[in-house]
């Protein structure tokens, strides 16, 4: 890893179609990321070792995403004072909203900002505006996003 801004995680291989969409908005933003494959369960040393690289490289905000039993935002909180976002992954039997509730309900002092089931957009557009706040590039970029947004609904009446 080198000169990030954000950390992508993944707990799975199997996560990558939905990374996909987080990865495509901040290569569009040009935000300099990495992602990862680490498993909260599976790999924890290697899931701490990469938040530790992440943050000598620069990273300000972490993406975690993760099906099922999704401790993995709550792990990487649990080693950093930067912002982390959860991304639930519909997965198994209760399709994500396992992953929901283990990534939504941490404890008291490790605050975890969670988006949607598989909503891997707004992962990456909440990632974006965090860094807008010290970044006007960024922010110019946020506004025009969003005007194109309004016009597009707009322009079709």
């Amino acid at each position: 890893m080198k000169d990030i801004k954000v950390l992508v995680l993944m707990g799975s291989k199997s996560d990558a179609e939905v990374v996909g969409k987080a990865e495509a908005v901040l290569r569009e933003f040009e935000v300099p990321y990495a992602t990862l494959v680490r498993s909260a369960h599976r790999t924890p040393e290697a899931t701490i070792e990469a938040v530790r690289e992440a943050e000598v490289a620069g990273c300000e905000v972490f993406i975690c995403a993760a099906g099922m039993a999704a401790h993995l935002a709550g792990v990487v909180c649990s080693k950093t004072v930067r912002p982390v976002i959860g991304l639930p992954i519909a997965a198994g039997p209760l399709k994500g909203q396992d992953a929901l509730y283990s990534t939504v309900m941490m404890p008291p002092g490790l605050p975890v900002a969670t988006v949607g089931i598989n909503a891997a957009k707004n992962a990456a557009l909440l990632a974006i505006q965090i860094l807008a706040t010290h970044d006007s590039r960024l922010r110019e970029r946020l506004i025009e996003d969003r005007r194109a947004q309004a016009a597009a609904i707009l322009g079709g009446h």
